[in-house]
């Protein structure tokens, strides 16, 4: 008896962990979903760097859209940067550039056996630019980083540290077989994740 509740309680909190994900339908909610749930991202900019000028360069940054829970977060990625890196220079001369978030650095696609590259595993794809965020803004990217990302704090205040964020102008959701989907930064901001 014993054992057949554990197995009933196995199996609730695996269909519990499964509603938790977005079904395909909901490419919106589910983008939402995978941004609230990473804490960093791929961010590819054109580089301005001498002998690699107007190619693609990519790093890792971390980010937040809110303090971790299931609130879901605002959306919004936000990032800690400073001039002194060296993607933040390409943005310097181009803001333009691509945030790619996934499933993969979450325990999720382990415990499934998904490839980071197997579109089960979703990851979302960003497009828009970088820009710093105004006074009355920085408070919430403060709170939403320094949340999720208590080490920031401590970095070293000469590096004149600032907060930021990726204003979205295109969205792409890959999290099932048949291909992308296109989400508007409209639907996007729209959804409860």
């Amino acid at each position: 008896m014993a054992r057949l509740l554990l197995l009933c309680a196995a199996s609730g909190l695996l269909l519990a962990a499964v509603a938790a994900i977005p079904p395909p339908e909901e490419a919106a909610r589910m983008a939402r979903y995978v941004l609230h749930s990473c804490d960093w991202g791929a961010l590819a900019t054109l580089s301005a760097q001498e002998g690699l000028r107007g190619r693609p360069f990519a790093n890792i940054f971390s980010l937040s859209d809110g303090p971790p829970g299931p609130r879901g977060g605002s959306g919004v990625p936000y990032l800690y940067l400073t001039d002194m890196e060296i993607s933040v220079q390409d943005l310097e001369v181009n803001s333009n550039a691509s945030l790619t978030v996934s499933l993969a650095q979450t325990p999720y696609c382990r415990k499934h056996r998904y490839d980071p590259q197997n579109p089960l595993c979703a990851h979302i794809i960003f497009v828009g630019s970088i820009v710093k965020v105004n006074d009355s803004e920085a408070g919430l990217a403060k709170k939403a980083l320094f949340s999720r990302h208590p080490e920031m704090e401590s970095w070293p205040k000469d590096h004149n540290w600032f907060f930021a964020k990726f204003n979205i102008t295109n969205i792409w959701v890959l999290d099932y077989f048949g291909g992308l989907k296109i989400v508007t930064p409209e639907e996007y901001y729209s959804v409860k994740p």
